[in-house]
């Protein structure tokens, strides 16, 4: 049965395949986002621009929507708390509010494995893992913030959940791949630590698909309504391996160089204040967040999605390099 489903973000990386896919299936699809998209348009995916900082015109309210994906944040490593307050948390706000004020009952939030980080060994942890007493950098912080929102306002006539992807890659990545690809180019990718430090990824296709399992779920299974899952490809991997391949799948040279964690965790705090102390806006080469990611093990335990959400990876790592890229070496879509 079709339904009309709105998707914020919806003109980002995952916001736009979870469009594609619904539109696939049949269903009305409303993408709600700060600029212009021929590209959904041309899909026929109606697109409503809007910055979620404001609270969702009531026009929108009145089409009624089914059902909320929630993939709308800022997702940098470094800027100002207030920025990412605005849109991380006080955009959630809005969201949850749209959703009560307009009887709209599923609500789907995207959020991250970052909110439960505190600079230790996350190694096959499940969601009983507690938040930190403080985070690393504002993008964590914020989005800890959200998620708690998002499951609080779970109630009988709104259920929630919290999906927690973990680097989310494949066809049409903006961010991951191409930043590993162009810090490579300019000689500014140092392997931070030993290289052994395991890590889950995420693969879009799947990424989606636990997007739309968890939608069906919030409509079949109370079980799964106001808690926060995990997402993977249930197959970690050694972060700097991973990395390795990409750049030779690219026709880059493997990383060379390497700093000890400790270190890089040092110059991190010492770029951030340097940072924060010169004029003109600026983004530190480094970061304690950055340092800590990159160093540390991140891996988590998937079996609750399985078990009350259906979700379960379809491709293995080395089906989603060879979906991919191309036999060129060339990032697909990127």
């Amino acid at each position: 049965m079709a339904d009309k489903f709105l998707v914020t973000g919806g003109g980002g990386f995952l916001g736009s395949a979870i469009c594609a896919a619904l539109k696939g299936a049949g269903h009305e699809v409303y993408a709600l986002c700060r600029g212009s998209y021929p590209e959904l348009e041309s899909a026929g995916i109606k697109i409503i621009r809007h910055d979620l900082e404001d609270e969702i015109p009531a026009q929108v309210g009145a089409l009624g929507i089914a059902g909320v994906f929630h993939t709308a944040s800022k997702v940098e490593m470094w800027g100002r708390y207030e920025s990412f307050y605005r849109t991380n948390v006080i955009g959630t706000q809005n969201v949850i509010k749209f959703c009560k004020k307009y009887g709209i009952n599923r609500l789907v939030y995207t959020s991250s494995p970052s909110v439960i980080a505190d600079d230790s060994d996350a190694s096959g942890i499940d969601e009983s893992y507690p938040y930190p007493n403080n985070h690393l950098a504002p993008y964590p912080a914020t989005k800890a913030l959200a998620e708690k929102e998002v499951l609080s306002a779970n109630s009988e006539s709104l259920a929630t959940i919290a999906l927690r992807p973990h680097l989310i890659w494949g066809p049409g990545d903006r961010h991951l791949v191409p930043t590993i690809l162009k810090r490579a180019k300019v000689g500014r990718l140092v392997r931070v630590g030993l290289g052994k430090n395991k890590v889950d990824t995420s693969f879009v296709e799947d990424c989606v698909a636990a997007h739309l399992c968890a939608m069906d779920a919030l409509k079949n299974n109370s079980r799964c309504h106001g808690k926060a899952y995990f997402i993977s490809q249930g197959e970690p991997v050694y972060l700097w391996e991973w990395i390795d391949k990409i750049l030779v799948l690219n026709g880059l040279s493997k990383v060379s160089r390497s700093i000890p964690a400790g270190l890089a965790k040092s110059l991190g705090r010492i770029c951030e204040v340097l940072v924060l102390c010169l004029p003109g806006k600026r983004e530190p080469f480094l970061t304690r967040f950055l340092a800590s990611q990159m160093s540390r093990d991140h891996y988590f335990n998937i079996s609750a999605a399985a078990r009350e959400l259906g979700y379960k990876p379809r491709y293995s790592i080395d089906q989603a390099l060879k979906a991919t890229f191309s036999s060129q070496g060339k990032v697909v879509n990127s």
